[in-house]
């Protein structure tokens, strides 16, 4: 599992600069095309996309950084970066689909005129370009939080595509100019409702937040191992969305260090096969806090 988590990583991370690389081609073509053609809308999705080579840019640093090994100052190592950075760039996202959202209300009353054949050929390029980006993100936003944040800019890079590709054919057949705003309402609602959850899960992991697990039945399940009389003072937080700490007291019968480390084993694999628990921690005693609760709450801090 391991060897195949890193491989996975390995081929993110590949793929992030290719996509970067895309992303950055895309930024300029739209530019130029943006000046060109005359096209207001071009141009913004070009700043759009600006915005989004620098997060796509930042996120493939951060899982560069999360490589390094645990130090002195990092003893847990550094896969928090690619949380950080994926709870900024959803928030960022969040932000510019509001603001696309505000201008796109602004453009109801005051439709912008639209140069049809250049934008078009501009935003056709676009459109096939992030559809490349998405397909080589699409597996790993499924299992990294910080791809899945970069993969949802880049939709939304390919939905603003098609929404100018929508709206510059109808409006050159039909004149209706009112298409593209309502388009871009769309496209950006879509594109907040599907950051929303990053921002919450990624925030419940910077805030320590505990894992969804049956704490009573992993008490259950220690307990049934010999020499194991009470489980209480549990910890368990995230490193990552997988990367799991645990931390626990258990009274142990009176024993020696020894005769406790084949038990230690015994919790150690049950939490890691059980529960895909990564680092465990257990402090043994004898009578002290016997009487506790599995979570620790004595109207105080830790």
């Amino acid at each position: 599992m391991i060897e195949h988590s890193h491989n996975h990583e390995e081929m993110s991370r590949s793929r992030f600069f290719v996509v970067t690389v895309l992303n950055v081609l895309i930024t300029i073509a739209e530019f130029i095309g943006g000046i060109f053609s005359g096209s207001l809308s071009l141009v913004s999705d070009a700043f759009h996309n600006l915005g989004d080579s620098l997060s796509i840019v930042i996120s493939y640093a951060a899982s560069r950084i999360s490589l390094r090994n645990q130090d002195e100052s990092n003893t847990y190592g550094y896969k928090r970066a690619q949380i950080i950075t994926a709870f900024l760039n959803s928030i960022a996202l969040v932000i510019i689909c509001l603001i696309l959202i505000v201008e796109a209300v602004r453009r109801f009353s005051h439709p912008e005129p639209i140069d049809g054949p250049v934008m078009l050929t501009v935003a056709v390029i676009g459109l096939l370009a992030n559809a490349a980006s998405a397909l080589l993100l699409n597996s790993g936003a499924k299992h990294n939080l910080n791809m899945k944040a970069t993969y949802l800019h880049i939709m939304s890079d390919a939905l603003s595509s098609v929404a100018i590709i929508v709206g510059g054919i109808l409006i050159q057949i039909f004149h209706w100019n009112w298409v593209d705003p309502l388009v871009t309402i769309l496209v950006a609602g879509y594109i907040a409702y599907e950051s929303w959850p990053i921002i919450r899960q990624t925030n419940r992991i910077l805030m320590e937040g505990a894992p969804k697990l049956d704490y009573e039945q992993i008490k259950n399940d220690l307990l049934k191992i010999d020499g194991v009389y009470n489980v209480h003072h549990v910890h368990a937080w995230l490193i990552d969305e997988h990367n799991i700490v645990f931390s626990a007291h258990v009274n142990l019968h009176d024993m020696k260090i020894s005769e406790a480390q084949p038990i230690y084993r015994e919790i150690e694999a049950v939490l890691r096969q059980k529960y895909d628990i990564c680092h465990i921690t257990i402090q043994a005693e004898a009578d002290r806090g016997k009487d506790e609760d599995i979570i620790y709450d004595q109207g105080e801090d830790i």
